[in-house]
């Protein structure tokens, strides 16, 4: 009689191990199935996947940006995870587990994540929704970095190229793309330079600047006026026209064309990636 307890015992430990499940959950499921673990398993599985059904229709407001970087710094991801609470959002279990499906999607493009997600749902208690992630790779020579802001609130991923491989190596142009990140985290630029600023949208402020200027004005005097209005519209909205938060006095590109020729290439910012946690997702 006391064998059987013993190992009652064990079957319960070893499916807590297995599953993170409660305690009374695991006996109930090892009842159910006769002390088949296995079996056991499946029981719980089910469960936890009823229980993330029916937490799918609460809110899930909260959360973290997540990055990863595989080696080589070739291949990068940003992910953004949602939760019902701050809560939840601060604590390691839920840390933890985003930075893994960064991992996963950054090392296996296309993975599916919903038993992932169902797990951690039935772990941690709350809605848990992947909202949205992006897997950057770099083709030819460059480099990706990524940074995530204290608290796991805005995470960025940038991409700079150049011209000759061994220049990602070296340590100006690691620091380069550090700097890039916290700019892009700080500074929230909309795109790298004024090419990606749509025409629809350049040609919008032109139209509001041009209302703002008093009428009277000859048409020449009107232009120059909007033309500074807009530098000053893609000193905020482009990347490499802004001031560099460490030296307000020089713009990124001007950060950048001083690296390069201390590098001797020539190094581009290709394109950069910022996420903010409940943000709206454009297009």
């Amino acid at each position: 009689m006391s064998t059987a307890i013993v190992i009652d015992a064990q079957l319960v430990k070893t499916l807590r191990e297995k599953t993170n499940a409660g305690l009374m959950e695991c006996k109930r499921a090892l009842a159910e199935t006769n002390g088949d673990l296995e079996a056991a398993i499946d029981v719980l599985r089910k469960k936890g996947a009823a229980s993330a059904a029916k937490k799918a229709d609460r809110d899930a407001n909260e959360g973290v940006i997540a990055q990863a970087i595989l080696p080589g710094a070739k291949v990068g991801v940003l992910v953004e995870v949602n939760c019902e609470t701050d809560f939840v959002a601060k604590n390691d279990l839920f840390k933890n587990f985003t930075d893994d499906l960064a991992r996963k999607i950054a090392s296996q493009p296309g993975v599916d994540l919903e038993s992932d997600r169902v797990a951690a749902v039935q772990k941690i208690g709350e809605n848990v929704r992947i909202r949205r992630s992006a897997r950057v790779e770099v083709s030819g020579h460059g480099s990706l970095a990524a940074y995530i802001h204290t608290g796991g609130k805005v995470g960025v991923l940038v991409e700079v190229g150049a011209d000759k491989d061994e220049t990602a190596t070296k340590e100006e142009f690691k620091q380069l793309v550090r700097d890039i990140t916290l700019q892009i985290a700080a500074a929230n630029p909309v795109c790298v330079d004024r090419t990606g600023v749509s025409a629809a949208l350049a040609e919008r402020e032109r139209a509001i600047y041009r209302d703002q200027v008093p009428p009277g004005k000859p048409a020449n005097i009107v232009e120059k006026i909007i033309d500074g209005k807009m530098d000053k519209f893609y000193s905020g909205a482009c990347l490499v026209d802004q001031a560099f938060i460490k030296n307000p006095d020089q713009t990124i590109s001007q950060l950048v064309a001083e690296k390069s020729k201390q590098l001797g290439d020539n190094l581009v910012i290709r394109r950069f990636l910022r996420f903010m946690v409940g943000e709206e997702i454009v297009g």
